[in-house]
């Protein structure tokens, strides 16, 4: 009898634990939707790697995320879109593509990634609840950032798209 009022005090401590909000994390909206995360943990692991990324990033003159207008003035109601848009993109496309021969670098863009991958799942869970919309503007926003990302070689697009990741974290916040 001890041992299930033991096991149902635990049970019950991490069914509360598992419910509050993890230290450091945020809600987003994304048009209707909200998301809890925390920005500061991948801008974390962003800052420690960001030298180095931005140092094998060969074309300095051409940016994928700020080409003009890219993310800037999207409306509240396209938000959700591109957001899960670019969750995908950075999930299918970048993260793939970005390895380096330094260890310290591919575990935080893994971490990163697994970040991203968490995040996709909750934009798509509202995707799939209609509460995510692509009008027209977030379209076409969206194709430009993947012409960009398309004109360059596999790997330096990977390489930029992940060195710009500061753009989209910034983008994101400001939206809040």
């Amino acid at each position: 009898m001890k041992g299930s009022h033991l096991f149902l005090c635990l049970f019950s401590m991490s069914c509360w634990l598992n419910l509050m909000p993890t230290a450091g994390n945020k809600i987003f909206h994304f048009g209707s939707c909200k998301i809890s995360m925390s920005v500061t943990e991948i801008r974390s692991g962003f800052t420690a790697i960001k030298a180095k990324i931005q140092a094998r990033d060969p074309i300095r003159t051409l940016s994928i995320l700020s080409y003009p207008h890219s993310l800037h003035k999207v409306k509240s109601s396209d938000r959700c879109c591109i957001t899960h848009q670019l969750f995908n993109f950075y999930v299918d496309k970048v993260f793939k593509h970005c390895k380096t021969e330094d260890p310290y670098v591919n575990r935080k863009i893994s971490s990163i990634a697994n970040s991203f991958l968490s995040m996709k799942r909750k934009l798509g869970q509202c995707h799939e609840q209609n509460k995510c919309m692509c009008g027209q503007e977030s379209t076409e926003k969206f194709k430009q950032i993947l012409a960009n990302y398309e004109g360059l070689n596999v790997t330096s697009a990977a390489i930029k798209s992940l060195g710009e990741l500061d753009i989209l974290l910034d983008w994101m916040e400001k939206s809040r």
